[in-house]
């Protein structure tokens, strides 16, 4: 039975990108049915909503989305999708793994860091209102169910995967209350799972730990905003969010998606990298059942890597992003 996914291919270079991994997954000999169904401004284009009934329905019956990079708009115009999607859908873990890829020159080879993030609460949810004309409230909620759900997602990852040791990221220094909560939720969480190390570290300090020395770190948890910042600090790391995967988890559904731009003054100029989205394709093999997929699309991704003509200009190649593809199927079938 082929696995049906919904596509969400995005707006900007999301189409190109989610084309490209699209070529590379069917070459893997996994079968798949995929829903493809927009959203954001081209959504509202054509149904009058930016998250449409249809992509709704599609997910809830397919359990797993597939999805390119969408526009959301600065200091107005819609809502996120990325975020109100997670909530709809309830995706309350945001897992991001940063790790290297051969040949992309920077300061830190071999690293190899879990970025856990709590995905539904937090400043990072938009709660917010003007009380009086030039004066707006931002509201934090934290929660003992999420910050217990989230702690314990990252310790049983950590037990199954054999990580070492699990630091929960807070500002509990100055917001006592909130990130208090939060870190007594992962200090009792983290008595169940006495193999695995357990740290706390202050946000700012851990921002400029990981520039000093990211070695330290293995698995990291922390609330929604934090989650947002040391991510992208962390994908700067092995060469910034054009590389790396993301994968937002609930109980019933998974969205894997591209976190960087949609990158709108590249759009429909064959320029784009979609390494990024490919890897976040790796996690959803992982996710259906399909590791061997996974590791066949992975080794050939970094063969790939090992040949600078084969990449994007980005990355100080000369491939487009079909001939990118292009050359990861090859490298699978050779």
């Amino acid at each position: 039975m082929p696995h049906k996914i919904t596509l969400i291919p995005g707006d900007g270079i999301g189409g190109e990108v989610t084309q490209a991994v699209v070529r590379i997954l069917d070459a893997t000999g996994v079968k798949f049915e995929w829903e493809t169904i927009q959203a954001g401004a081209e959504a509202y284009e054509k149904y009058k909503e930016y998250i449409p009934k249809a992509l709704t329905e599609s997910i809830e019956r397919t359990h797993v989305a597939l999805k390119g990079p969408i526009t959301t708009p600065i200091g107005g115009g819609f809502a996120s999708i990325n975020v109100q999607l997670r909530k709809q859908f309830e995706l309350y873990a945001n897992f991001r793994p940063v790790s290297n890829l051969p040949h992309i020159p920077t300061r830190y080879p071999d690293i190899d860091l879990v970025v856990v993030r709590e995905n539904t609460e937090s400043l990072y949810s938009g709660l917010e209102h003007e009380v009086v004309p030039g004066v707006v409230e931002s509201l934090k909620i934290i929660t003992e169910k999420a910050s217990t759900r989230i702690a314990r997602f990252a310790f049983e990852y950590s037990r199954k995967n054999k990580r070492k040791k699990v630091h929960s990221i807070h500002k509990a220094n100055i917001m006592k209350l909130s990130d208090g909560l939060f870190l007594r939720c992962s200090r009792n969480v983290a008595k169940e799972y006495p193999e695995i190390t357990y740290g706390e570290h202050i946000v700012d300090n851990t921002c400029m730990q990981l520039v000093m020395n990211p070695y330290q770190y293995d698995v990291m948890v922390m609330e929604n905003l934090y989650g947002d910042i040391i991510s992208d600090l962390c994908a700067g790391l092995v060469g910034g969010l054009g590389l790396v995967p993301s994968a937002n988890l609930g109980e019933h559904c998974a969205i894997f998606e591209a976190v960087h731009g949609s990158a709108p003054d590249i759009a429909g100029k064959n320029l784009a990298n979609p390494t990024a989205l490919l890897r976040s394709a790796l996690l959803m093999l992982r996710h259906i059942g399909e590791p061997d997929a996974a590791l066949k699309v992975r080794n050939a991704l970094e063969n790939v890597y090992r040949d600078r003509d084969k990449l994007t200009k980005d990355v100080g190649g000369k491939a487009g992003t079909s001939e990118f593809a292009d050359s990861v199927i090859a490298a699978m079938q050779s």
